[in-house]
């Protein structure tokens, strides 16, 4: 079987604090890329702001896309409280990262391009 599936997938912090930063942004990224292999899934293209993240990825007709959310939501947010505690408020997150919500639109290959720069151009915290 042949499949070219993407997924344009949008996550918030939870109550939207500014909390990323490049260094942040980067091991978020990092993180996101190793659960999408786990899935059989690629990452195509990765980049946020201070307060949320912007994910296209490619993946398998077998993976439902609540599944691999749930995942990259997870997974991402024990290894952000872990190794960045500092940049965080739990106090503010209320032990949650990630806002429960998610923004996700599936594309061909015709918008692809345009996804990809619009991600690309989004404001990266130095």
């Amino acid at each position: 079987m042949v499949s070219a599936m993407h997924v344009h997938l949008v996550f918030i912090t939870k109550y939207r604090p500014g909390v990323f930063n490049d260094e942040m942004l980067t091991a978020c990224e990092n993180t996101m890329r190793k659960v999408c292999e786990d899935f059989e899934a690629e990452l195509k293209e990765f980049n946020g702001e201070t307060d949320h993240v912007h994910l296209l990825v490619q993946y398998p007709p077998k993976v439902a896309v609540s599944t691999l959310v749930n995942s990259l939501k997870g997974v991402s947010s024990r290894i952000l409280r872990r190794d960045f505690t500092a940049r965080m408020n739990r106090a503010i997150t209320h032990e949650r990262f990630w806002s429960p919500s998610y923004f996700a639109a599936s594309s061909g290959d015709a918008p692809l391009t345009m996804m990809r720069q619009y991600i690309e151009q989004q404001r990266r915290p130095l």
